[in-house]
């Protein structure tokens, strides 16, 4: 008895959809930014280790670049 919740497996989104992480895509890169500005962890979002690091490439290249903001404009 007391056995914990079964995970369901995530699946990397971009070895899904046959993509890579590239900064110009900010719809896609955008999904994976929480409305503070932050990253969102690996463990929640199911992306592979190699896309995750390639994902926070493109974010801060497009933070660099202007096109996503570094952080969210309405915090106090």
């Amino acid at each position: 008895m007391g056995f914990g919740k079964r995970r369901i497996k995530k699946v990397c989104w971009f070895e899904m959809n046959k993509v890579e992480p590239d900064y110009k895509d900010v719809k896609i890169i955008g999904r994976f930014v929480t409305e503070r500005g932050k990253i969102v962890p690996r463990r929640l979002s199911g992306v592979t280790a190699k896309n995750q690091r390639l994902l926070a490439l493109a974010v801060k290249q497009a933070r660099h670049l202007g096109l996503l903001p570094f952080v969210a404009e309405n915090i106090k």
